[in-house]
């Protein structure tokens, strides 16, 4: 990462914090305080040093006029024991205000980056794996959360620690303070240089994590499926090959960041060695005293050691830019589909159109040709074909999970492109083929779409959906956990559960896409009892694989290779003998019997 964006990062990392000003003002604080503290008993040994060989002529006796050498000693003993209780407590106040602003900060960012990311559209997610999503949104922002932990603080405490040593230094001997100085430079010179050298490395470990993540999302995702074609041996070795690739960007990362403590160790020895003989030196020629030389040799430990967590500190901060770059990167991304601004007129009728709309998925060829549909507020209208026709596409662009490359898909005359989400999808109830149960109760998955309702209304969705029966059968009724994904339930008793979702939210428009394509012949004969009254006085679009289940729609749109072939009511089809009856009468056996 280059210098501008690492500063670049800081930046946007502040803008978080700047709401927490106060508590960034106490924390600091804090920490001052706690290192003022963490300096005075140093220099207490050393006045304690000077009483025993001085005596009566001690500082504390000259200055304070206590010529008792013990009541000396007893009152630096009760100073450096405040000086200890509040180092402590300072340090306890300061790590919390630090820890707890840090979690703050972490939580803002998590929860603004999810925001974020719902915001985005539907063909996005396609192209995007969820482990590496998982990867920024949980793993980077902890990786972050390590560094607001401790890095700040410890920043604060080098910073303060070189000004409180280097005055005790100055006070008592400028020629080693230069001495024992000398490193500091150094040390951070070096650190910052040796910690550049870490950036591509650590860059490396993150992209690693994500595969990872990626991997374990995927594999666990679909454990059913490695089961069933007994690859698990398989997927553990690729899941070893993805891990191992992790490893060794750790690896090579460790090598370097481990070197670092060593050689900064050589530095401070130097310095302490100076100070020890060049100190030393001037006691034994009467220039300076017993005390004082015991303080400097206390004060350069305390003033050169914690530089080797200055390197523990740096190296945070690297693997913390690596996942900040990943996160505001992704802060980055923007909807390339805006959404729009104008509420859905009420009451809404539910009046559909496509006109002339073509579509394709990315840069792909155009699934969708030119189609033109039309379905009356209140009606209910069915689209089939065969696998691959488009069918799918439609619901996908009525629900706007897509826009078209030509065209324009209205609601009641209005573009989709101009409704807000909130107005033009709270309008529609979906039910998917590929249903998604949510972990938790079956009261929950029902009243998702509608978070307030009541029990009864519930239950008499659930009637509807002709749920209520199995549920109530069910081992603690609509309070039972239906497990992730629903699956403890069937895949009948999942859709059944999907069409009181909707139902419950009493939408203008009702869309199935094939609802009834996985389940037996009894479930299907459930669902098509309870469409048959949620659908009236309904707009309704059903995507159909079963010609049976939709033979009784106003009319019926016949998709051939992204085209619009036919429509008209169920009868007309059949005998118009086109693509429709041919479906139909392979459908019903007539063919085969043929």
């Amino acid at each position: 990462m280059s210098d501008a964006s690492e500063s670049h990062g800081l930046k946007r990392l502040w803008q978080f914090a700047r709401p927490h000003r106060g508590q960034v003002i106490a924390a600091t604080t804090y920490s001052t305080l706690g290192k003022v503290m963490d300096v005075v008993p140093e220099i207490l040994i050393g006045a304690v040093v000077d009483v025993i060989v001085r005596g009566q002529s001690s500082f504390v006796a000259t200055q304070f006029g206590i010529e008792d050498r013990w009541k000396q000693i007893l009152i630096l003993t009760i100073a450096n024991a405040f000086a200890w209780i509040f180092e402590s407590l300072f340090g306890y106040l300061s790590a919390i205000t630090w820890r707890n602003l840090a979690q703050t900060i972490e939580h803002e960012i998590r929860i603004g980056l999810y925001k974020h990311i719902q915001g985005l559209e539907v063909a996005w997610f396609e192209d995007t794996t969820s482990g590496g999503l998982l990867s920024v949104i949980n793993d980077d922002i902890n990786q972050l959360e390590r560094f607001l932990d401790n890095g700040a603080a410890s920043i604060i405490v080098v910073f303060w620690n070189i000004v409180l040593v280097g005055a005790v230094f100055a006070v008592s001997s400028p020629t080693l303070t230069l001495m024992s100085f000398v490193p500091i430079p150094i040390i951070v010179y070096g650190s910052i240089k040796y910690q550049k050298l870490l950036q591509p490395r650590y860059a490396k470990v993150r992209e690693a994590v994500a595969e990872l993540s990626a991997t374990l999302s995927t594999n666990l995702g679909g454990i059913t499926t490695i089961k069933a074609f007994t690859a698990e041996d398989r997927e553990a070795a690729r899941l070893a090959s993805v891990s191992e690739d992790y490893r060794q960007a750790n690896k090579n990362a460790i090598k370097f960041s481990s070197a670092f403590v060593p050689l900064i160790r050589m530095v401070i020895l130097s310095g302490f060695t100076c100070t020890l003989l060049f100190g030393g030196w001037l006691v034994l020629q009467g220039r300076m005293e017993v005390g004082i030389y015991s303080v400097l040799i206390f004060m350069t430990q305390r003033l050169l050691w914690p530089l080797t967590g200055l390197g523990e500190t740096l190296d945070q901060y690297q693997r913390a830019m690596a996942s900040t770059k990943r996160i505001f990167t992704l802060y980055d991304v923007r909807p390339s589909m805006p959404e729009g601004t104008q509420p859905l007129a009420l009451p809404a009728r539910g009046d559909i159109k496509l006109k002339d709309v073509s579509f394709g998925y990315a840069d792909g060829p155009d699934i969708l040709k030119g189609i033109d549909i039309h379905v009356p507020a209140g009606e209910t209208h069915a689209i089939v074909g065969a696998t691959g026709a488009g069918k799918s596409t439609v619901i996908r662009l009525l629900l706007r999970f897509h826009d078209p490359r030509n065209g324009q898909v209205l609601i009641d005359d209005q573009d989709l492109k101009s409704l807000s989400y909130t107005s033009m999808r709270g309008a529609v109830g979906y039910v998917s083929q590929d249903v998604f149960m949510f972990h938790g109760s079956v009261r929950d998955n029902i009243a998702y779409g509608k978070p307030d309702a009541t029990l009864d209304e519930i239950k008499e969705a659930a009637r509807l959906a002709e749920a209520h029966e199995f549920i109530e059968q069910l081992g603690n009724g609509y309070d039972t956990i239906v497990g992730e994904r629903g699956q403890k339930l069937s895949g009948g008793q999942r859709q059944r559960l999907s069409l009181a979702r909707a139902i419950l939210r009493d939408p203008t428009i009702l869309v199935l896409d094939e609802a009834t394509s996985a389940v037996d012949n009894e479930t299907e004969a459930a669902i098509q009892r309870s469409l048959a009254h949620v659908t009236k006085g309904r707009t309704s679009v059903v995507i159909a694989h079963r010609l049976s289940t939709v033979r009784d729609a106003h009319r019926i749109w016949v998709l051939e290779a992204g085209r619009v072939t036919e429509s008209g009511t169920h009868d007309e089809l059949v005998a118009g003998n086109g693509l429709y009856a041919a479906l139909w009468r392979v459908q019903t056996g007539e063919a085969v019997s043929d």
